[in-house]
């Protein structure tokens, strides 16, 4: 199958994903797999991205492979103890092509330590986000807008697989969670690559 059929499929896939994140205890995201632990920071190709940036926020992380689907059919995070790094979803858009690319990345981790995210609610419309290409070329994104939604709503409802816009989701979880209880709600934030 083809790089460019499997980017629409998994666009297509992330129109309808509920991205609801599972999350655990004190961390974000519940079950992992699907993770390319060869992968953290280290692309398989020069245009898939290596690194993200954050630079008002001080974040600066590898990224890791994500592309397991839950069986609600949610995208599952990177590992609860790699909760410093993000992970980007290698089953939609590779950042800076047309359509809609996914990172998301833990806000504290499973004992409550801050993690890669834990300031992105910070982040407002003009904020800069990085993005390092395997061949070393960074792509500068711009936060248009930032939203919370409940982990039912899919997080790329509003985005068409056909997009010829370059957009990226980043995603953490949001709220504080009930004593024992995952937070149950996510934070969006959505930006678009800069000419």
């Amino acid at each position: 199958m083809s790089r460019a059929r499997q980017i629409a499929l998994g666009l297509a896939g992330l129109a309808c994903l509920a991205l609801p994140l599972a999350l655990l205890g004190g961390g974000c995201f519940g079950r992992v797999g699907g993770v390319d632990d060869k992968a953290i920071g280290t692309p398989a190709s020069a245009d898939e991205p290596q690194r993200v940036r954050i630079p008002s926020l001080g974040v600066d992380s590898p990224l890791i492979r994500v592309n397991t689907l839950g069986k609600d059919r949610s995208v599952q995070g990177p590992p609860p103890e790699q909760g410093m790094t993000a992970g980007w979803y290698s089953g939609g858009a590779i950042p800076g092509e047309r359509g809609v690319a996914v990172i998301i990345g833990h806000r504290d981790d499973r004992d409550g330590r801050t993690a890669v995210f834990r300031k992105l609610d910070a982040v407002d419309e003009g904020t800069v986000i990085d993005v390092e290409r395997g061949d070393g070329r960074v792509l500068h994104f711009v936060v248009t807008r930032t939203e919370t939604v409940e982990k039912s709503v899919p997080v790329a409802r509003k985005e068409q697989p056909a997009s010829q816009e370059r957009k990226l989701l980043l995603v953490t979880c949001a709220g504080a969670p009930d004593p024992g209880e995952r937070p149950a709600r996510n934070l969006v934030v959505h930006a678009t690559l800069r000419p």
